[in-house]
């Protein structure tokens, strides 16, 4: 049967990233359950119990599974029922000095949690830097339209202007609070280590004749050949699932990110105002060859939308877990898991391919805001006129009456705004003429946007990447380029 006659998950099919793919792939699954095998062989070792230089030899020798064992793994697992003896099995078969001593004192727990902890560990150092590039990129752009004013937006109504950079901030900023989460989910992430079946660490008490010193050092030494700084002191025979529950929320809480930010760029394109990366042989619509629409963001939006609902898996098995570990936990595990990290893959793969084609039209957002800047003027209008000595209240019914006209012609008969003309025309507004066009200048209406788009750079967005520089872990001359 060919891999076209069988179900193909998308996210792996089309969206994600090779190495994303890859870690989540049953060849380093498999291959790392081996690899904690290993390090448990060692440190028992270490600690004096009887296992030969051939035994570990051996190990390290079959350490990547190879393609011909998974067929023995599936028969094993057939006749055993059961994933992590079929897996010992094979792997003894290839080291068979070490046959003996494969997952000695350990419970099943040791190699598939241990494992996924690994495995989150490793996603999220795929996703941070990811995440970092496409900040820096979304804030070049804010940087260089700072100051280009365009209409803001209140209950998706024309309101008072703000600028293209300024709106981009906003964006940036939730970005910044979904890599503190990202980060803080990182940092917290322990290892489950060597604890037996229900946490007690009974079986390596015995092994090591009661010696509870030797049982620490080795929790301590499988702990740091796995590269994490500690191991959870308390554990069942899972580690915590309220940790699969926390590290999937701050995934989710990008996923809304992702989906609010397409939206966005949506409206935006709609307007006309802004337009993401449309490639010269792109195909809008079948039917209608003018079309140029937003599929990256519309994709954004449908995977955002995925990732966002995914904690609710991940937090209901934590809550339906029963005393020290029912296996209620394992098939929807299997599936929230790598979908939730390459959810978020395929998500920063799109913000940076449309972060590094972002299209403005200048002229477009121009006309826009002069639509709508009479109406917007008219506060200021009105201040002008009170410094002249006009009474306040009588040129807010001044300009009351005129802008409900200009607003009958603009709704009623679809014509320009033509309040400016008005005003011009009549002699109440003659001590303030002279100013207008002053007055009406778009960017005395973005107040101290440019200068806010500055000073978040400065002080937030170079604070939270300095790491990313420094390690020189942010692609910026990367785009990342779409599969489909």
């Amino acid at each position: 049967m060919s891999a076209n006659d069988t179900y193909q998950d998308p996210l792996n099919s089309r969206y994600s990233s090779a190495e994303m793919k890859y870690l989540f792939s049953p060849r380093n699954r498999f291959s790392t359950w081996r690899q904690l095998w290993i390090w448990l062989a060692e440190a028992e070792k270490e600690l004096g119990l009887d296992i030969s230089d051939e035994a570990i030899k051996q190990m390290k020798e079959h350490q990547v599974i190879q393609d011909e064992e998974f067929q023995v793994a599936a028969e094993e697992e057939k006749k055993r029922r059961h994933d992590v003896m079929a897996h010992v099995h094979t792997f003894g078969l290839g080291a068979p000095a070490a046959a003996g001593i494969i997952h000695w004192g350990a419970t099943s727990c040791y190699c598939t949690d241990n494992a996924d902890l690994i495995f989150l560990r490793d996603g999220l150092d795929i996703l941070l830097p990811k995440l970092g590039t496409v900040i820096e990129k979304l804030s070049g752009f804010a940087k260089e339209y700072k100051s280009l004013p365009c209409l803001a937006y209140t209950h998706l109504q024309p309101a008072q202007l703000t600028t293209v950079g300024k709106r981009a901030c906003l964006w940036i900023q939730d970005l910044l609070m979904d890599l503190r989460n990202l980060e803080r989910a990182r940092e917290d992430l322990r290892f489950r280590g060597v604890k037996g079946t229900t946490g007690t660490q009974a079986s390596f008490l015995q092994i090591f004749d009661g010696d509870h010193s030797k049982v620490e050092q080795l929790d301590e030494l499988v702990t740091q050949k796995a590269g994490f700084g500690s191991a959870y002191i308390i554990s069942s025979q899972t580690y915590p699932r309220k940790i699969d529950a926390d590290v999937l929320n701050a995934l989710s809480s990008f996923g809304a990110t992702c989906e609010h930010i397409g939206q966005a760029m949506r409206l935006l394109a709609s307007f006309k105002e802004l337009e993401e990366p449309f490639e010269s042989t792109q195909i809008g619509s079948s039917a209608m060859a003018y079309k140029r629409n937003p599929m990256r963001s519309e994709r954004l939006c449908s995977l955002g939308r995925k990732l966002r609902n995914l904690n609710a898996d991940a937090s209901a098995t934590y809550a339906a877990q029963w005393m020290e570990r029912t296996l209620d936990d394992s098939a929807i595990r299997r599936m929230c898991l790598p979908q939730s990290f390459l959810c978020a893959d395929a998500s920063l793969i799109l913000l940076n391919n449309i972060a590094s084609g972002l299209v403005v039209y200048p002229a477009v957002i121009k006309k826009r805001v002069d639509a709508e800047l009479p109406f917007m003027a008219t506060e200021n209008i009105i201040m002008a006129l009170v410094k002249k000595g006009v009474s306040r209240q009588d040129a807010h019914e001044e300009i009351r009456v005129l802008s409900h006209q200009a607003g009958a012609e603009v709704k009623q008969h679809g014509r320009d705004n033509d309040l400016i003309e008005r005003i011009n025309r009549t002699d109440f507004f003659k001590p303030i003429v002279g100013d207008l066009e002053e007055l009406m200048k778009p960017e005395t209406f973005t107040g101290r946007a440019p200068q806010q788009v500055d000073a978040f750079y400065e002080r937030e967005v170079t604070k939270a990447l300095k790491k990313y520089y420094d390690a020189g872990s942010l692609k910026l001359q990367e785009t990342a380029e779409l599969k489909v």
